[in-house]
C-alpha cells in the first residue's frame, strides 16, 4: 500500500512538472546546483549559471504566457551580469521583444548620473540589447516632489499588470542585499518598509544619495520567484545573521517571506561559510 502512495505521490509531481516548465527550470536549479534552506534554496554564484538559467527561466515562462517581466536590482553586483546578457549569445538566445525591463528601485538622481541603478543597466547592458524602448520602464527621477514620481511609476505598473490588483506579481525579481541587510531601498527604521498598501513609494537611505525610490515590501512579497544576487566578503556577517539562528527582526531582509519561489545565489566564499556554519 505504502509503495502504491508512493507511486501515486511521484506521478503527480511529475505532471506538476510537465505542465510547468518554470517549475522545472528551478527543480533543475535546485538539485544540481543547489541546496536547501528555510529562507529558500542556496546555490554558488556563478555570473554565466545565472545568465543562463535567467534566459532559460524566461524562455519557460514565455511558452505560457504572452509577455515576461522582470525586476532589476541596482548596486553593482548584478553588473557582471547584466555585461553577459549584452554578448551574442544571450541577445540571440530568447525574445527579448516580450520581456518588460522594471526596476526594484532607484536613486533619486538623473538617469544619466553615474549613481542612477538605470544608467548602471544600461551602459552594461540595455544600449546593447536590442530591447524595444516601449520595453523599459526605468522609475522616474524627474519629478520635483519623489512622492509624484513613486505614484507616476506606480501607474505605470498598474498599466501594466492591470489595475484590480492588489499587488503585481513580476514573474522575476532580481535582489541584492546590503551589509546593513537592507533590500532594494527598504532600510530598517524607515517608513517605507512599514507601507503595506502602495506598490512604491519614496524612501530614505543613511548613506548619498539618500533619497530613492521602491518597490514596497507586499510587492516583494507577491513576485513569483526573488533570485537574490550576493557578493563579497563584506556580506559575511549579515548572511551569517540571516541563515543562522532565530530572525534578526533589525534586519529588513528577514520580513521578507515571499509566497514564490526564492533563490540566493550566493559568492563561493559566501556559500562555504554558509555551510561551515550549518550544525
Amino acid at each position: 500500500m505504502r509503495a502504491l502512495e508512493q507511486e501515486l505521490t511521484f506521478n503527480a509531481l511529475a505532471e506538476v512538472l510537465r505542465q510547468s516548465p518554470p517549475l522545472q527550470i528551478a527543480t533543475r536549479l535546485w538539485l544540481c546546483h543547489g541546496t536547501w534552506h528555510p529562507r529558500g534554496v542556496v546555490l554558488e554564484l556563478r555570473w554565466r549559471r545565472v545568465a543562463d538559467a535567467l534566459v532559460q527561466m524566461c524562455n519557460a515562462i514565455l511558452m505560457r504566457q504572452p509577455t515576461c517581466s522582470l525586476a532589476l536590482s541596482g548596486g553593482k553586483t548584478p553588473e557582471t551580469l547584466y555585461r553577459l546578457l549584452s554578448t551574442r549569445r544571450y541577445r540571440e538566445a530568447l525574445d527579448w521583444s516580450r520581456v518588460y525591463l522594471f526596476w526594484g528601485d532607484e536613486r533619486y538622481v538623473p538617469h544619466d548620473d553615474p549613481r542612477s541603478n538605470y544608467q548602471m543597466a544600461y551602459r552594461a547592458w540595455l544600449r546593447k540589447a536590442g530591447i524595444p524602448a516601449a520595453n523599459i520602464h526605468p522609475m522616474p527621477t524627474h519629478y520635483p516632489d519623489p512622492d509624484a514620481a513613486a505614484r507616476a511609476y506606480e501607474a505605470e505598473l498598474r498599466a501594466y499588470f492591470g489595475d484590480t490588483k492588489p499587488f503585481p506579481r513580476f514573474d522575476l525579481v532580481l535582489l541584492g542585499l546590503g551589509e546593513d541587510g537592507h533590500i532594494a531601498s527598504l532600510f530598517a527604521g524607515d517608513p517605507a518598509l512599514g507601507e503595506q498598501t502602495r506598490w512604491v513609494v519614496p524612501s530614505c537611505a543613511p548613506t548619498e544619495p539618500s533619497q530613492r525610490l521602491t518597490l514596497t515590501l507586499p510587492v516583494l512579497n507577491h513576485a513569483q520567484r526573488i533570485w537574490f544576487l550576493v557578493a563579497g566578503e563584506s556580506k559575511r556577517a549579515v548572511i551569517a545573521r540571516l541563515f543562522q539562528g532565530p530572525p534578526d527582526p533589525t534586519l529588513p531582509a528577514t520580513q521578507l517571506s515571499p509566497i514564490g519561489e526564492c533563490f540566493w545565489w550566493l559568492s563561493k566564499e559566501l556559500r562555504k561559510m554558509l555551510t561551515l556554519l550549518q550544525p
